[in-house]
């Protein structure tokens, strides 16, 4: 894989930090500025928001850019709004910046997705793709952790500080191993590339990687107080389980980068069967620790082999519409991971208890392959998947 893959990468952690680390500064965040802990997840929720709302808008915005320009605008916005949300003494800021960061992010990893299969051969895009979500995955297992652990050390800010430092060598590094290019005139059309996104295989694939990274998301989000209140472990070692299913995504993305590109049907129909019986699995023996341990791991390699698979296949599909391809793929699985976190809060409110979200998860992947048989009977022989 080029350099230049590994240098975006970087600027994907750096921001991937960004994107959870609020899970583990909330309460010193509420106490600082003086707001309850639902005002702090409302940074959390502007983040989405402004990843759905930001990935097909900058990737628009920029369609007339050359891509190394947008990537460093794009990344110098990241890092200015973390400073000022690092001096800030105002909630209102804060939440702004929080809006404003998650735009700049969805703008960066839209182009950065289109620039990392443009950097390799037209059969190697799961590789590509998977590489760069890899630092999302190591902002699981070693950025958000590390996140929690600078806010008890020096106060919630620091983690701000340290989200912009990390980013300053990204663009360094974008400056220095990314082409500087010049527009391609043959995907400057937005209107023609909108038209290509009607492309129904498209629209499926979106669709599905939605779902999937709902029933992720919905998982996750509440596996602290699974892990302590139902398999009965103590609150130490939450972090370590964070980590661990972090690091069973970082192995799925890994593994599924390979596969996409010469087996994405196998891999995406095996996948699909396996992971809602997972969950099924999960939410059945969630009181054992040693069953909760393999679930934890197995469960975050599945889902993101899958789901990451979906992205590469994203661009297979969607030759007609290159570039505006990565921001509806990340406003996609935005949504998912949006609606999947509330769908698993409704049944909890619902007093279904902390396994519901497993059941959700299991529900959620059950109505993907649902939807992707429906295609398959309906395009025939041509079927989901890409041919690489």
């Amino acid at each position: 894989m080029p350099l230049a893959l590994y240098v975006l990468g970087l600027a994907v952690f750096a921001q991937g930090t960004s994107e959870f680390m609020l899970s583990g500064l909330g309460p010193d965040i509420a106490s600082d500025l003086r707001v309850s802990l639902p005002a702090v997840g409302a940074l959390t929720s502007a983040f989405a928001v402004g990843m759905i709302i930001g990935a097909p808008l900058m990737a628009m915005m920029s369609l007339r850019w050359p891509r190394r320009r947008a990537l460093l605008v794009f990344l110098v916005v990241f890092l200015l709004v973390h400073i000022l949300g690092a001096v800030t003494t105002s909630y209102a800021v804060l939440l702004v910046t929080r809006f404003v960061g998650a735009l700049a992010n969805a703008g960066f990893l839209a182009v950065a997705l289109v620039a990392a299969t443009g950097l390799v051969e037209p059969d190697a895009k799961g590789r590509a793709t998977s590489t760069l979500l890899g630092g999302i995955t190591l902002a699981c297992v070693v950025g958000v952790p590390a996140g929690a652990l600078l806010g008890q050390l020096w106060g919630w800010r620091s983690a701000f500080w340290a989200v912009a430092v990390l980013s300053v060598p990204a663009v360094i590094a974008i400056l220095r191993a990314v082409p500087a290019g010049a527009p391609d005139p043959s995907r400057t059309s937005a209107r023609g590339q909108l038209r290509s996104l009607r492309e129904p295989r498209l629209l499926v694939t979106l669709l599905l990687g939605a779902l999937v990274n709902g029933a992720t998301f919905c998982s996750f989000t509440y596996l602290a107080p699974l892990l302590t209140s139902v398999t009965g472990l103590g609150s130490v070692w939450v972090p370590t389980m964070l980590a661990l299913f972090g690091l069973g995504s970082f192995v799925g993305v890994t593994v599924g980068g390979r596969m996409a590109d010469v087996r994405p049907a196998q891999l995406l129909v095996t996948g699909g069967l396996v992971l809602p019986a997972g969950w099924v699995v999960f939410a059945v023996s969630a009181g054992n620790p040693v069953a909760t341990l393999v679930l934890v791991f197995v469960q975050g390699a599945l889902s993101f082999a899958v789901g990451s698979t979906l992205i590469s296949q994203v661009f297979y599909v969607a030759t007609g519409a290159p570039a505006l391809a990565g921001g509806f793929a990340t406003a996609a699985f935005n949504v998912g991971a949006a609606i999947g976190p509330w769908l698993g809060g409704i049944a909890i409110g619902a007093g279904l208890g902390y396994r519901s979200p497993l059941w959700v998860s299991a529900l959620l992947v059950s109505l993907a392959l649902a939807t992707a048989a429906a295609a398959w009977g309906a395009g025939g022989r041509q079927g989901l998947t890409a041919t690489p």
